[in-house]
């Protein structure tokens, strides 16, 4: 066997940045461009601009006041200027020696004292001037500039691009279809000195369009074949039988639909009917009813004689749902010797065991959990629906995992995924082009609107007596404090201190703390204490986000408000305006030291203010953050778009959405080529 050579160093630093492949490295674009075609003189130099000299050295030496540094005084003939190196070597210093001519480059910074460059980049002078602008790329540690410069090259030369756009495509909007891959990608490497450089830096220049024109078709293709192959697979017909389980919940119910879950009903009712599985996004705004349409849906399930899954992300709100559809569902499945099982990680052995075997035999029909309903030892035996509530929550794989539940091959459940994060229109036709989307779009009767108020930290005496006011009222109050992982005990003693003050300036008032540490048993003895009125404050960190029901409770008060993310906010908000009392959300801010509050925490509070809307929230969110913070790039697993912005490049998503089909239809050889050209690997994640 021939031996394998040992990677180097800067060769396992171009397998961390993902170029492994000719193309991976042609397609990794420059951060930004160094123009180093001119020299120019000090003379004509402006204050903090990146100017390139060539000089003279006058004067070279180390002092160590205030600091230790190498101080290099250089002569261009029209002015002097001090180099300041803080860290160097004795062979710089020997390079550096008086009378050596230089070619310098670096921030110029004019003071009292004349012209000065810290840490500029330096060689000797002479030999040609570049004509194109120097390629600045993103890197990591062990990997120069220059071996990543020579590499990127080799790549751009040894790779493979030829035009993969079918001619017979319609052409994509104006400025992208001026350009080659191959012109435009050499040109973003190499530019030429007269452009734009605002045009190269905003992505606007027409090579940049081209680029993410095809990166867009990349993606659009893959989610299309992905749906071409998951609708080619099997999942069982579901009918909804005339006067069954479906038809007997409805009557049951104590309350009527909205027209809304009655047409999402309806959607799902269609889509369960076939045998092709469904892969369905439920989306509705918090509180808009969707475990009930859910319920339904599994009511079908059950009635077709299958099984049906319900995984939440969190133990309470596994809990929360299985109480409400214990409630609506086992008095309808008693009779007939069905059950539902309840399956967590903190369950004792001796019940777990008990549940396993429930879901094995067939006798629970509905089986409702945390992640513990995939795992290996979960063995169904007839699922026919999975469904993920708060599905942003779980990584692909867990997806994946509970599909591949169902025993036969070729076949699969059908997959209902909820939301309370609506997923903005842009968002939906490229990253979830795969999924059929129904949206509930109407809150049920008798939800009150929340008044949101920003209030600064400084005025918490003025929201502690608001509270006094709702608890002489008999009514309940939510305090959040933040949990962020990186600063986690930090927080937790926030949290406890906060428990303390409250429970000092509230005497007689049960006041309740509830964080992530609790033991299980812990945390579900204070949620029933609240639950049950007993308890008129509950101090929690963000373990209460999503599915908490207390209809009794009217106000939260939101610490720390700008260091929450806004559809987490809007979950939070969401707790209260349950009932038919006026509600309000405090969102108590922090101006910190500096006493102001960043950016981003001003418009994501400003965003909260003005609108109760989930969908116009989720359309702000994404402005905020972009799409891979909005979908979690670490769970989603979608591969990111790198050069398209979905918030600007409509008009080249729309086109690429146009292109998809054509393509995998009559060019299969150049879908492929395309496919594997952009995503390699990557593309697998989408089919999840």
């Amino acid at each position: 066997m021939p031996e394998t050579k040992a990677l180097s160093e800067p060769q396992k630093a171009l397998l961390k940045l993902g170029l492994a492949r000719d193309i991976d490295l042609a397609l990794h674009l420059p951060l930004r461009y160094e123009d180093e075609t001119r020299i120019v003189k000090l003379r004509d130099a402006r204050e903090g601009e990146t100017a390139q000299i060539e000089a003279t050295v006058t004067d070279i030496q180390v002092q160590y006041r205030p600091r230790r540094q190498l101080v290099v005084t250089v002569d261009d003939g029209s002015d002097t200027c001090v180099l300041r190196f803080f860290s160097f070597y004795p062979s710089q210093q020997k390079a550096l020696a008086a009378g050596t001519r230089l070619r310098i480059r670096g921030e110029l910074k004019g003071g009292f004292l004349g012209w000065q460059m810290v840490h500029p980049s330096w060689r000797p002078a002479g030999g040609d001037l570049p004509e194109a602008l120097t390629p600045v790329y993103s890197t990591v540690a062990g990997l120069p500039q220059a071996y990543l410069r020579k590499a990127v090259l080799s790549g751009l030369v040894r790779a493979d691009l030829s035009e993969t756009v079918p001619t017979d495509a319609p052409p994509a909007p104006a400025q992208a279809t001026r350009w080659t891959l191959r012109d435009s990608l050499q040109f973003l490497h190499h530019p030429t000195s007269d452009v734009s450089l605002a045009a190269l830096e905003d992505h606007s220049h027409p090579a940049w369009q081209r680029l993410k024109a095809e990166e867009l078709l990349a993606q659009q293709l893959s989610q299309q074949q992905s749906r071409r192959e998951h609708d080619a697979l099997r999942a069982p017909p579901l009918a909804a039988l005339r006067g069954g389980l479906h038809e007997q919940l409805l009557a049951a119910l104590p309350f009527q639909l909205t027209g809304a879950q009655r047409r999402v009903g309806e959607e799902i009712a269609t889509s369960l009917a076939r045998d092709r599985p469904m892969h369905r996004l439920l989306q509705g705004d918090v509180g808009s009813g969707k475990t009930i349409v859910a319920a339904l849906a599994a009511a079908i399930a059950i009635d077709a004689g299958w099984q049906c899954a319900l995984m939440a992300p969190t133990e309470i709100l596994a809990e929360q749902h299985f109480r409400k559809l214990i409630g609506w569902l086992e008095p309808l499945l008693a009779p007939r010797g069905l059950r539902v099982a309840w399956l967590t990680g903190s369950q004792r052995k001796k019940e777990r065991t008990e549940m396993l075997a429930l879901v094995a035999s067939g006798e629970a029909a509905l089986v409702i959990g945390t992640h513990a309903v995939i795992q290996d030892q979960v063995q169904f035996k007839s699922l026919a629906l999975a469904i993920i509530d708060e599905q942003h929550r779980f990584g692909v794989q867990q997806r994946l995992a509970l599909r591949g539940k169902m025993q036969e091959p070729g076949r699969e459940p059908h997959l209902l995924m909820m939301s309370a994060t609506p997923i903005p229109r842009t968002l939906a036709m490229s990253y979830y082009a795969d999924l059929d989307v129904s949206t509930i779009d109407e809150l049920p009767p008798g939800r009150t609107p929340v008044v949101t108020k920003l209030i600064s930290d400084s005025r918490r005496d003025e929201v502690i007596e608001r509270i006094r006011g709702q608890l002489a009222e008999g009514r309940q109050v939510y305090w959040v404090c933040p949990l962020i992982e990186e600063s986690e005990n930090v927080d937790l003693t926030n949290a406890t201190a906060t428990h303390e003050a409250l429970s000092g300036a509230l005497p007689g008032v049960m006041v309740g703390l509830l964080h992530s540490r609790m033991p299980v048993p812990e945390k579900k003895a204070v949620m029933s204490l609240f639950t049950g009125g007993q308890m008129g404050v509950l101090v929690s960190t963000t373990v209460i986000e999503v599915g908490v029901d207390v209809p009794n409770a009217s106000l939260m008060v939101i610490e720390h408000a700008e260091r929450f993310g806004l559809s987490q906010l809007h979950q939070l908000r969401g707790r209260v305006g349950r009932g038919a009392a006026a509600s309000a959300c405090v969102l108590l801010y922090s101006a910190g030291d500096s006493g102001r509050v960043g950016e981003t925490a001003r418009a994501r509070l400003k965003a909260m203010a003005e609108t109760n809307d989930g969908f116009e929230i989720a359309r702000r969110d994404l402005e905020i953050r972009g799409p891979g913070e909005f979908l979690g790039a670490r769970q989603s697993g979608a591969p990111l778009l790198r050069f398209a912005d979905l918030l600007t490049d409509t008009a080249l998503l729309e086109w690429a959405r146009g292109v998809a089909p054509a393509m995998l239809d009559r060019h299969p050889a150049l879908a492929a080529q395309h496919i594997s050209r952009w995503l390699g690997g990557k593309s697998e994640f989408l089919k999840a």
